[in-house]
């Protein structure tokens, strides 16, 4: 039997903190959200005045980087180099602002932002993972 780390209720708290506060300081108003290694939704926060479209473009960023265990942007730049086959791809997010979050080789979830500029969502995204102190 295998063991590996998983989120725990606290550390998703921990991240939609720090995504908010990253959000907040910038002046950005985003929809953040953190799923599990099986892209589940465990978190998800539309800060005031976020699209509305962005409360389903975050989980679906999140998810990908969770099932993909890489950036949702990876995806996106796969098709912008051209390989537009890869768009039949059971993905919804594949923009660049879904990270998952890796733990002793493990990826135990991701967290997608969205609301912004693609790169300022991932900053958000960065902010939220970087407060585990991984």
């Amino acid at each position: 039997m295998k063991t590996k780390p998983m989120l725990s209720a606290q550390d998703v708290r921990t991240i939609a903190q720090a995504a908010e506060a990253q959000a907040l300081a910038q002046g950005w108003a985003v929809t953040v959200a953190i799923v599990d290694d099986g892209g589940h939704l465990l978190w998800l926060q539309r800060l005031d005045g976020a699209a509305p479209a962005s409360a389903r473009i975050a989980p679906a960023k999140a998810c990908t980087a969770a099932l993909g265990r890489r950036e949702s942007k990876s995806y996106e730049d796969v098709i912008n180099q051209g390989r537009t086959a890869f768009l039949s791809a059971p993905l919804e997010g594949m923009l660049e602002g879904g990270l998952p979050i890796l733990v002793e080789g493990h990826c135990v979830g991701a967290v997608g932002v969205s609301g912004v500029k693609s790169s300022e969502d991932a900053q958000v995204a960065r902010a939220g993972i970087a407060a585990l102190g991984l």
